[in-house]
């Protein structure tokens, strides 16, 4: 029992926090019982097909394959693999994150996990097909030419602070979480 109120002790949380705003103020309860909802609906209709994607990453492209394309020897190679993957991707930001494990697990090299996560962020192609729509595609295309370079340096800058010793904390923290 311990264990389980361990677990999901953010979920009880936020039943418990519901249920008060409800009986505070139950049009407020509504409302964001109603957005509650609404979000666990999302994450159910996108969460499935992620890890389907993940899991088809995970057993089709082996180590050695992933090591070439985006390993520490990768170079410029790594970079743009690490911006295509992380372009193409879909999703919301926090489905990223399951996605670094997999390139983790494959000896991707850090600093392309970064890029990766950034490019995630900041280039997905279908959100700036509707930005071109809407702001037009000088503005899409000056923000490209400054995300890109500002995801690549703040990766590198990162890589750079980061100590040899704090990375392989890193790596061998997602072996322990397996």
């Amino acid at each position: 029992m311990k264990y389980i109120l361990y677990r999901y002790k953010f979920v009880l949380l936020l039943i418990l926090i519901n249920a008060c705003l409800y009986i505070i103020s139950p049009e407020s309860g509504i409302k964001s019982i109603h957005g509650t909802t609404q979000n666990l609906k999302e994450m159910m209709f996108i969460m499935p097909p992620i890890f389907i994607l993940m899991g088809l990453l995970d057993v089709w492209i082996d180590k050695k394959t992933m090591t070439k394309f985006m390993g520490e020897h990768a170079g410029m190679r790594g970079v743009i693999t690490a911006l295509f993957i992380g372009s193409v991707a879909a999703g919301p930001g926090y489905m990223a994150f399951p996605f670094t494990e997999v390139l983790m697990k494959k000896n991707a090299a850090f600093t392309n996990i970064l890029i990766f996560v950034g490019a995630w962020s900041a280039t997905k192609i279908p959100i700036s097909l509707f930005e071109a729509s809407v702001m037009g595609w000088p503005f899409m295309i000056l923000r490209y030419i400054l995300d890109i370079p500002a995801i690549i340096i703040i990766a590198k800058i990162t890589d750079i602070l980061l100590s040899k010793h704090e990375k392989i904390q890193l790596y061998q923290a997602r072996k322990k979480e397996i």
